[in-house]
């Protein structure tokens, strides 16, 4: 395979500037809350179409993989998840902010999003089709299982203080049923309000839960700046030798976790955020630092949610299923181009498709350049007077929380979650399981539906399978491992 050569013709002017075009616009619509990935393909689509395939391929690369990114900002600086895939960039990143840390919470978070794009189109280069074969053997049981181990996590999330981490995530898991039935189709639990139909709009409750609380806060608090001692701008986001060795297990072990759950349609980022925390957190000499700015808590979901990227592309290009709703769109883009996915595009399309790959992995460069060389501007947000920053802060919030749907009720929505949220905080109630739950719920729910109404009385048989049973024993060990400390204490004083 002329794997060089494919890699040499991305170097023309045409590839070149759409690539940067496309990583800027991508950066700035993760950053922004209400936009996202998808919203930046979507918006391009029809402009790829007067391209070449593979400028306009490598074009929607560059929106995707730095639109993963973009959001990671504005979670760590001012704790404003720009997209729903950036939501646990906030439980380590602002408290570094906080501190007096921006700068450096900017650069973990870029070299290690770096990592994990770097890792997942690595992996999309090398092994989608045999990556690919094993996804398509998810059914229901498979994918409830997967999901599953998100909702686990929340055990290991809430070990210090469990009763309020089970009613956060009992909190969300209501939420989460609020719409139509994925089964009968039916609405349920809308109380009458034809808004919310479907679903409660997982966009308008992060941002309540996450931005409008932090305004709320702000608000009620005397400080003039969101770092303590207004001292963000210290340091570097260029991090030391000793820096990078400190968190390159987590990156390296997170990322190749993100490229996996890519590639199980369904999963996503929240999955692969959730495990990679959790199993962080527990190899960690320190875990008590956990959500109070610690280093590799921030690194290891930014390796995991790129890693994603590069993932859900796997079973995109080689079966045509979309590993998530971006990679749908992504489809999209080859259709228009009259290219179609499988072992054809590889052979007859193989410069479309290995130009694609390579200019994913070119994209993440672009993450390195806008994150890096940023950083000293992103950062001057945490010093801005609050009188200032609060009504920015705060229209952001309403325009994304309108945008996402065009309807007005969302932005009600934002300030009952906004509220709730600020509650929250002041309770010292952890909003990481009410996510985890609220995002997972109803994908767990049907499929465990589904699952029951596929094997009845035979779902032990199905569970005993190869992939099931790998799997629950997963779950099990996420269960258990949070406590075991405990049980083995038992164990020596019996």
């Amino acid at each position: 395979m002329n794997f060089l050569g494919y890699a040499l013709e991305l170097f023309t002017f045409d590839n070149l500037l759409w690539l940067t075009i496309g990583s800027v616009v991508g950066s700035i619509l993760g950053a922004l809350p209400g936009m996202s990935a998808t919203t930046g393909i979507a918006i391009f689509l029809p402009v790829t179409f007067g391209l070449e395939p593979v400028t306009g391929l490598i074009t929607l690369a560059a929106i995707y993989v730095n639109a993963s990114f973009g959001g990671n900002i504005t979670a760590v600086l001012i704790n404003t998840p720009g997209t729903d895939d950036s939501l646990f960039m906030t439980i380590d990143g602002y408290p570094m902010t906080v501190r007096g840390e921006g700068l450096k919470a900017i650069g973990v978070t870029t070299f290690s999003a770096f990592i994990g794009g770097i890792v997942g189109g690595l992996a999309l280069l090398f092994i989608a089709p045999p990556l690919a074969q094993i996804a398509i053997k998810f059914g229901p049981v498979e994918l409830f299982l997967t999901t599953m181990m998100g909702i686990v996590i929340i055990v290991g999330l809430s070990k210090e203080n469990m009763l309020k981490g089970l009613a956060s995530a009992s909190l969300g898991l209501l939420c989460s049923v609020v719409g139509y039935d994925g089964i009968t189709g039916k609405s349920r639990f809308n109380f009458g309000i034809h808004e919310i139909y479907d679903e409660l709009p997982l966009l308008p409750v992060v941002l309540g839960l996450f931005a409008v609380s932090q305004v709320l806060i702000m608000v009620s608090e005397d400080q003039e700046s969101i770092a303590i001692d207004n001292s963000s701008m210290k340091g570097s986001p260029f991090l030391s030798a000793k820096d990078h060795l400190h968190i390159l297990g987590a990156n390296v072990r997170s990322a190749i976790i993100g490229t996996l759950v890519g590639i199980i349609p369904a999963a996503g980022t929240t999955v692969a955020a959730g495990i990679s925390y959790n199993l962080t957190k527990k190899l960690d000499p320190h875990p008590e630092t956990f959500g109070k700015g610690n280093e590799r808590g921030l690194a290891c979901v930014s390796a995991a949610n790129n890693g994603v990227v590069g993932g859900s592309l796997v079973p995109l290009l080689t079966l045509g299923i979309p590993g998530n709703g971006t990679s749908a769109l992504f489809l999209g883009g080859l259709l228009i181009h009259g290219l179609a996915p499988g072992l054809q595009l590889f052979t007859a399309s193989a410069d479309v498709a290995y130009g694609l790959i390579f200019g994913l992995l070119l994209s993440n460069v672009f993450i390195l350049i806008i994150g890096l060389f940023g950083a000293p501007l992103y950062a001057r947000v945490t010093i801005i007077p609050k009188s200032v920053l609060i009504p920015v802060v705060g229209a952001f919030c309403v325009l994304g929380a309108f945008t996402y749907r065009n309807l007005i009720f969302d932005i009600y929505l934002i300030l009952f979650f906004g509220f709730i949220g600020f509650y929250m905080i002041k309770g010292n109630f952890s909003m990481a399981p009410f996510v985890l739950a609220f995002v997972l719920g109803k994908t767990s729910e049907i499929n465990l539906r589904r699952a029951l109404a596929l094997y009845g009385a035979d779902m032990w048989t199905a569970l005993l399978k190869p992939i099931p049973l790998l799997l629950l024993t997963v779950n099990i060990v996420f269960l258990v491992s949070p406590f075991w400390g405990d049980i083995k204490k038992l164990f020596k004083k019996s």
